[in-house]
Order: C-alpha cells, then structure tokens, then sequence
C-alpha cells in the first residue's frame, strides 16, 4: 500500500470553504460546475436548473444530487469534475479495500455519506468520495478519525461497491439473522467452487453443522449470484440445487441424498413453518442481513412431491425498485406513458406477463414515484413481496376470509388515493377495481395475460362489462425479461445479409440501419455465457378514444390491436428488436422471449 501512486487531491481546508459552500449555489447555471456539464451535454440547462433547486431543498450538494437521481452518468460526471477541480479520476477496481480502515471511520458516517477511506499516509487519510467539496461529509470524517482529510475522486457506482465490501460482514450477519453460531458458518468463494471435504470440512453427515453451514452457504450464494429463485429438489438418487440467475435455470450442487430431510427440516425451522407437516404445501419467510446496509427477504414455500419436499425460496431485494424508472429498459415515449397515468388521479393501470416477468418491480416503481406524505396509499397481496416504508400494505389470508374483494371494500372507507391490488383474479376483484378507478382513485395491479391487448379480452371474458371496461382502464403494459449482453465480451455480427435482417422485421423497428450495429454473445470471466443482467421488453397500450370505442362495440384484441398499431403503438416484437439494434441484447435472445 505504500507505493501505491495516487492522483493529485485537494486538500481539505476548513477556512477556504464555509459550511454551505455548494448548498448555496445561486440558481444560475451558466457558470462553474453546472456550466461544465451542461457544455459537455451531459444534461440539458433545464434538468440543471431543477437539480440545483431539488438538491437544495433536499439539504445535498449538487453532485451527490446528481449521482443519487442518476442524471448523469457516474463515470463521465467523475471526469467532468475532476477537470472542473482539477484533479484526477482514481480508478477503484485497481484498488485492493484495506479493511482495517474500517474502525478508523464510524459505521455510521460511512452508510451517511458515499465515501471510502482508501489509505493513511502519517496523519492524512485519504478518501474516496464523488463529491470532493462536500464539506459536511468531509468535516465529519475528519472530527471522527481525528486526522486530515484529502478527497480523491472516483466513480460513484465503485464507491458504492467499496463501501459495501467494505462494510460487508456477511457472516457474521447472516449467521445472527438465522440465529445460528458464526462459527458454523465459513464464507465461500465461488458458485459452484465446492468440493463435499470443502462444505463438510470432514465431520460426519450426523452431524447437524454442516447442514447448517451448507444451507446459509447456498442462500449467501444464490444472493451473491443476484439469483431470483433458489430451488432444492428431492429425487430418487439425487439431491440437487439449483438457482434461476437472468431467468435461467443453473444446477450448482448436489448434496448427499440423504441430506434432504434435514435440509427441509432446517428451512422449515428458519422460515418458521411446522416442521411436522409433510403432506399440503407450506409458505414462509425468511429476512436475511447480508451486510449491514444490505437485507433481503426470501418468501420460501415447500411442496410435497413423490421422493420428499421441494423447498423453493423467491428472493426479493427491496433495493430493486428503488433503482428508478430509467433503470427498468422503458423507451423513452413508453416511459412518458407510464408517467403520465401515474400522474392521473383516477384511473386503473394494468401491468401483465408470465410469473418472472418483473410485474412486481414495475409496479413498485409507480408505487415509489407516487409514494408521498400527501398520498394515502394501500395495497392488497398475496404475498406481501417487498415491504415499501409509507405504503399501507395488507397480506391476504383467505383462511380468515380477507381476501381481495374484502381488502379493496375495507380501503374505500380508508380515505385511500391510490390502491394497489396484487393480482385481478376474478369478476368480483374487477367490479370493486373498476369501482374504485370511477370514483377518484388511482388503480394498479397485475393481470396474467400474454400481451396488452389479450388483457382488455381477459377482463370482458371475468363478465366486466364494455362500458366499466372502456371508462376505467387508463394504461396496460405488458412486459418480459431478456438477458442482457455483457458489455465486457459483446461482439458485432459482421456483413449480415440484408434478407436476413428484413424477415426479422428490422424493417419496421423505426430506426435507420446505419444507426444499430446487432452483437452476439461470446461469454467471459464477469458473465454467464455473454450475458449480465436483465432489462424489461415492454409493449404500452393507452386506452385512445379510438381504442374505447372499439371496447364499447365489442371488439376483439385483434381489433384492439390493429386500432393501436393505427395509433403509434409497439408491439412486444418490435420492442426486443429496438433493444437488439440498440446493442442491449442478442437476436437470439429477441426470439426467445418473443417467437420461440
């Protein structure tokens, strides 16, 4: 660490900066740093102007405004200040986290600010930070370490990573969120980097340790892997574990056969199901501290098959629909559709797709966007998926009769604005829907419908009638989930033939050839067989004037369809092939979630 070359920082000088240096910017935008980034078209003089009045009234310096709203991206805003300060941009990947600078800085300071202590040289610490003047923070760290303090600035999506690595003490949390002996819990390395000597470490299977340590182990895999579902499955003469990683299945292990009781067992006991119980499925949950600024909730449900129980755990990370409407893979008319309905008062919006296809995090968003202090909003699900702070949110349990006809009459004589109800399953559902968008509340829930037009279909099929149909329902999206190309080993397809290109349909996907360049998976260290992530395919229907008058005549979704299509509308094929021209994901990928 000590030869390690640093860039040139600033000094941080108490006397040279008042307290309210960069929170009392003058809404001026046509000088210093706004000037720059507006310059270098990171954004335009309007989205600055707001973010200097938002970050004031948000008590945040500008940059830390900027990063937290991701208005701009974090690598070109780090080089854009570090010009505008002077300085350099430290590249943290080539930095080894000393964590023994951990306890130099407060727990609390680092989960306040977005900071990093790097290294100390005498009495300096050295600090990884996006915003170099944000005074606040860094007077913080400097009365708390009792050194001084130099800032160095790095990107801000790998100080957030740092920090987390830093702060990271997964055993110890999750051996004291399952109420087990730390212990018993050793860190593993890498997905499916396990030998039976490595997970048992010897003792004998008797033993309930190793089950134990084997199923936090798998549970801290399936999170590090960012896996939706963890499966253990029962069979004859295996026993095996699976993870369902960007909506693909992987086999990661199996474990001794005999293993699979007491895993169940185990499970069981962690979720708080009645262990004795092995004939009708059961439904648990399970909270997991992962880190101390990481939790995530596991909503675990078994089922009795022919050789034992099938245990499968649906991990939900409530950090995910935090991450913005940007985020989800919205067109940018599409996102301005989805905006606009949520900005109605009244109204119902309709999210549809297969299990998996991210209605949940689609509607959470609305639910986060819509989420203030002068709103009273309240949802119905079953389960409760991802618990939201400000939402009043009701778990169904048709055992005591609170089901979704009951929850939605309760909420109308709860003073609500907005309603959500986890999934439209029946007519008596719909009708207090419907009701409920007629008389001045904003409707969201989920219907499973294989496109947007089908859905309009489902519901005069449940017995709603055309005209509550027409007058309601505001927007429907249907959506799906398609792999991500890894941006680290994507290549170009070269001279593809023009044929091939128009029976695809690129032909009507509304963006000139000479501005998409299609790329194929090719596979490396940082991803799975090419591909890294998931982003949404998204077809967005607004309910015209056009299209109500084809409800109210009984039209079909064929008809449906053809009327939008009429009206500007994009169908889910057209969205995945804008997706493959834009270099997001593969052909291949295109024609699994649309045509195979």
């Amino acid at each position: 660490m000590s030869r390690l070359k640093c860039p040139r920082q600033i000094k941080f000088e108490f006397q040279l900066l008042p307290d309210d240096y960069f929170l009392n910017i003058a809404i001026d935008v046509s000088r210093g740093f706004p000037k720059r980034l507006i310059d270098e078209s990171l954004i335009s003089p309007a989205d600055m102007l707001s973010a200097v009045k938002d970050a004031k009234a948000a008590n945040l310096t500008l940059i830390n405004f900027i990063c937290e709203k991701q208005l701009v991206d974090d690598q070109k805003l780090a080089q854009a200040a570090a010009k505008e300060f002077g300085m350099a941009v430290y590249d943290l990947r080539q930095h080894a986290i000393n964590r023994d600078l951990k306890d130099l800085v407060d727990r609390k300071l680092l989960r306040k600010h977005v900071v990093v202590p790097l290294f100390t040289r005498g009495k300096k610490l050295f600090v990884a930070t996006a915003d170099p003047f944000d005074v606040q923070c860094l007077r913080d760290i400097q009365f708390q370490s009792k050194m001084f303090v130099e800032a160095v600035i790095c990107v801000y999506s790998g100080i957030l990573e740092s920090r987390e690595a830093l702060l990271n003490n997964q055993a110890d949390n999750i051996a004291e969120s399952l109420s087990i002996n730390s212990a018993d819990y050793e860190p593993t390395q890498k997905v499916i980097e396990y030998s039976v000597e490595q997970l048992f470490d010897g003792e004998d299977v008797s033993n309930e340790t190793p089950v134990v340590r084997f199923v936090n182990k798998m549970i801290k895999d399936a999170v590090d892997a960012k896996a939706s579902d963890l499966h253990f499955e029962p069979y004859e003469k295996e026993y095996r574990v699976r993870f369902r990683v960007d909506g693909v299945l992987r086999e990661i292990f199996k474990p001794p056969n005999s293993w699979s009781s007491r895993v169940i067992a185990r499970i069981k006991v962690m979720s708080q199901m009645d262990i004795t119980e092995r004939r009708i499925p059961q439904d648990g949950r399970i909270r997991a501290v992962i880190s101390e600024s990481k939790t995530v909730d596991l909503r675990v449900n078994t089922l009795p098959m022919q050789f034992g129980e099938k245990v499968v755990m649906r991990i939900l990370d409530s950090s995910s629909t935090k991450m913005g409407i940007d985020t989800l893979g919205y067109d940018e008319d599409q996102k301005q559709y989805y905006l606009a309905a949520l900005a109605r008062p009244q109204g119902m919006i309709l999210v549809t797709g297969p299990t998996g296809s991210g209605k949940t995090v689609s509607l959470y968003t609305g639910i986060n966007i819509l989420n203030t202090s002068e709103r009273n909003i309240s949802t119905a699900e079953d389960p409760i998926e991802i618990n939201l702070p400000g939402i009043n949110q009701t778990q169904i349990n048709t055992r005591v009769g609170l089901d979704f006809p009951t929850a939605m009459r309760a909420f109308l004589r709860q003073d609500p604005d907005v309603l959500m109800v986890g999934e439209i399953r029946d007519l008596d559902t719909a009708e207090i829907a419907v009701k409920a968008a007629q008389t001045g509340h904003l409707v969201l829930s989920t219907l499973h419908t294989n496109s947007a037009a089908e859905t309009l279909n489902r519901l005069l099929n449940m017995g709603l009638s055309t005209f509550n149909l027409a007058t309601s329902v505001s927007l429907v999206i249907a959506q799906r989930l398609a792999r991500k190309l890894c941006t680290h080993c994507k290549r170009p397809f070269d001279d593809l033939p023009q044929e091939i290109l128009d029976d695809e349909g690129f032909d009507t996907i509304g963006i000139a050839w000479i501005d998409f360049e299609i790329f194929r998976a090719v596979g490396c260290k940082k991803c799975t067989k090419g591909y890294s992530g998931r982003t949404g395919i998204y077809e967005v229907l607004v309910i015209t004037p056009k299209i109500s008058t084809i409800i109210l005549h009984g039209g079909s979704s064929v008809d449906i369809l053809a009327g939008a299509i009429g009206e500007g509308f994009r169908p889910m094929r057209i969205s995945a092939l804008r997706k493959v021209a834009n270099g997001l994901i593969s052909m291949k990928e295109a024609n699994r979630i649309t045509t195979d």
